[in-house]
């Protein structure tokens, strides 16, 4: 594991930005193509903002990268808070990334058999093999929840890759979620954390005492891979 911090919370999203960009070269140039599961929530869409500009957008072999979701509010594509739309109007449209490149979830289905067709969907792309994503990015709730593995739910104590259907009584809310052992099978592994809310959730994950149940983000413990977090001075206050 790889802590970086950073001044601000823009320096934090560009140097991301330019680990995203390094990770898909060397993904492309090893395999020929690029497979990156996204985050939702508000902190990644300044990532996908940056992605899509000058900057960076002609860097990148975009028809070599396919998109996926590490989780999915169960609402219409259409819908203001769908992690598909902001994707979409973030980073796709921008770009124009082409249809085929793009795996969201089919949310007009009911829970379960949305789950059931988003892990055949990853199945026949990794074409049976593991599911390996070649970068998977995570933000962090204040309640030290990732993607939607919030605490006490059941889907904490998955053991076998896979994707879920859950009700959060939390939030009050149906989500889609791939769980740990999907994400502990990356390459790559991004956290992107900033703010002075959030440091209290990292020192939970980092420094605090082994409870998934508390601290589900601690359940991210890559089996080959790599994790790096990217940190701003205020969310990483309480580590540093």
């Amino acid at each position: 594991m790889k802590l970086n911090i950073y001044g601000s919370s823009e320096e934090t999203i560009e140097k991301l930005a330019d680990y995203f960009l390094a990770i898909s070269q060397s993904s492309i140039a090893k395999n020929g193509r690029f497979s990156v599961a996204l985050s939702g929530g508000s902190s990644p869409k300044k990532l996908y903002e940056l992605l899509a500009s000058e900057n960076y957008k002609n860097k990148i072999e975009w028809n070599k990268t396919f998109f996926f979701f590490g989780d999915e509010r169960y609402l219409p594509h259409t819908h203001k808070d769908s992690n598909f739309n902001m994707a979409k109007q973030a980073l796709f449209e921008p770009l124009n990334i082409a249809g085929e490149n793009i795996f969201a979830v089919n949310t007009s289905l009911p829970p379960g058999e949305a789950a059931k067709q988003y892990e055949i969907v990853l199945k026949n792309f990794f074409k049976q093999n593991e599911i390996i994503f070649n970068l998977v990015l995570l933000g962090l709730g204040d309640n030290s929840h990732i993607a939607s593995l919030f605490p006490h739910t059941s889907v904490l104590h998955d053991k076998i890759p896979g994707v879920k259907a859950l009700f959060i009584e939390e939030i009050n809310a149906e989500r889609i979620t791939l769980n740990a052992p999907i994400f502990n099978q990356a390459d790559h592994i991004a956290f992107l954390v900033f703010g002075k809310e959030k440091a209290e959730a990292v020192y939970h994950i980092l420094k605090d005492k082994h409870d998934i149940e508390e601290y589900p983000a601690q359940l991210i413990e890559p089996v080959n891979g790599y994790i790096e977090w990217f940190l701003d001075t205020d969310a990483g206050a309480m580590i540093m």
